[in-house]
């Protein structure tokens, strides 16, 4: 896959993480974050900056994604919650953030970029889970 649509954009000028599954129209990548165990990006391919500056037929395709990554991260780790998030401020390319939460993690019960606030004991993602995780989203996707 290129990614040179403009250049300045990191998620542009590169894939944003492990990719786990892709198409012609977006990309899952896995996070590498000891932190949040399963948190994903769903990558739009192309440059936009905005859900709205997408037809309704691509936001529903994105959304599609976003949500088939949500169910294969429940049912592939179990986690308490699912946040989903497109911020974008620092990087204005649509993505979504898929994050999976557990009551002891780092920064529970507030956002993953809040400051520390306890103390925290990692859920290390197994090489098992990442394949569950990866055979959920192709399984999802491809229903």
């Amino acid at each position: 896959m290129k990614f040179d649509l403009h250049s300045e954009c990191e998620l542009c000028a590169s894939s944003g993480g492990e990719i786990i599954w892709k198409d012609g129209f977006c990309r899952v990548v896995l996070i590498e974050d000891p932190d949040y165990p399963g948190f994903c990006r769903v990558i739009l391919n192309d440059h936009f900056k905005e859900m709205t500056d997408l037809t309704q037929e691509d936001q529903t395709r994105l959304m599609r994604v976003v949500f088939a990554v949500e169910k294969a991260i429940r049912h592939a780790i179990n986690p308490y919650k699912i946040n989903l998030a497109s911020l974008g401020n620092k990087t204005a390319h649509i993505h979504w953030h898929v994050i999976p939460r557990f009551e002891d993690d780092k920064t529970f019960p507030l956002s993953i970029w809040s400051d520390l606030n306890k103390l925290h004991q990692s859920h290390p993602l197994e090489g098992h889970s990442i394949e569950t995780l990866k055979n959920l989203i192709n399984a999802y996707l491809n229903q």
